[in-house]
């Protein structure tokens, strides 16, 4: 399962969907019902604390969920809720029970979360986590030291924006992060075809210049409400939402919720459209709202 995963990954179409684990004490039976109803997704990511926001532990979820619908779980860790020590256990642990793809995240600042005043721990960003996978898959720590017994392969993603200002400077940390041993690369969400496709181009150049096979995930969120447009386009300096979508959005909402909702599925339809039809690897995102997203797949 694990395996045929990485397959499709690298070479392949490809579709994960993002679960974000609830605030609560159980992941919720009707969400599972969904889940277990639904085959067009190939993997789960499971988010680790979004927006430093308190969750559940997103390797417990992610076993649950893969152990319920027998379907890969790509786990997210951040560096910013642990140590060194703490993260390597917790891989190694997590190993033994088969969840062994992992999509490493340096992790939004405390202040961004609902417990401003915990402490974010920070002893090193993404870069830190893909090296000690690293270590882990040639069967030492961070130390150089060998563990007793064998570790099974475990597979590092990272993630990359979609958009900067500068762009020499993307596609520099871009570089980076594929030179960091990463499979694959998946994006902040993209609004814009021709962004997607210098991203890909990009992926590609660096490739051959590294003889390396990293592959690209384009992230997609679709866009209901000119609220969310605005948010994304004012607050992610990651992303770029064009003028056209804000436009469109403010316009219908100033007639109905109704009118706003479906421009917004319009607009995020074809955006799918277009992505799938430019570069078929693709990470939805869209807060657990399963019947959206099966509605825009249809």
């Amino acid at each position: 399962m694990i395996e045929e995963c990485v397959h499709k990954i690298l070479n392949t179409k490809f579709l994960s969907y993002e679960i974000t684990p609830p605030r609560g004490t159980n992941i919720g039976e009707e969400l599972i019902k969904e889940l277990q109803e639904w085959d067009g997704y190939d993997a789960l990511v499971c988010t680790d604390a979004p927006l430093a926001k308190f969750k559940q532990s997103s390797i417990l979820t992610s076993l649950k969920l893969q152990n319920t619908l027998k379907k890969p779980v790509i786990c997210t860790l951040n560096m910013r809720d642990r140590n060194s020590i703490a993260i390597q256990g917790d891989i190694l642990g997590a190993n033994q029970l088969d969840v062994r793809l992992f999509l490493a995240l340096s992790g939004d600042p405390v202040k961004l979360g609902d417990y401003p005043n915990a402490k974010g721990v920070f002893e090193g960003n993404s870069t830190l986590l893909i090296h000690l996978i690293n270590q882990c898959n040639q069967n030492k720590d961070l130390n150089d030291k060998p563990f007793k017994g064998e570790v099974k392969t475990i597979y590092p993603f990272g993630v990359i924006n979609s958009y900067a200002n500068n762009p020499l400077s993307l596609k520099n940390k871009m570089k980076r992060k594929i030179k960091s041993g990463v499979l694959a690369l998946f994006t902040q969400p993209i609004y814009d075809i021709e962004n997607a496709k210098i991203l890909v181009q990009w992926c590609a150049e660096i490739n051959r210049e590294l003889h390396t096979n990293t592959q690209l995930v384009l992230g997609y969120f679709p866009i209901m409400k000119y609220k969310t447009a605005q948010f994304l386009y004012s607050k992610l300096p990651g992303v770029f939402v064009p003028q056209i979508w804000l436009k469109k959005l403010e316009e219908a909402s100033l007639i109905s919720q109704e009118q706003e909702q479906k421009v917004g599925f319009e607009l995020s339809k074809k955006l799918f459209e277009d992505l799938k039809n430019t570069h078929y690897k693709i990470h939805f995102m869209n807060a657990n709202k399963i019947t959206l997203a099966k509605k825009i797949l249809r």
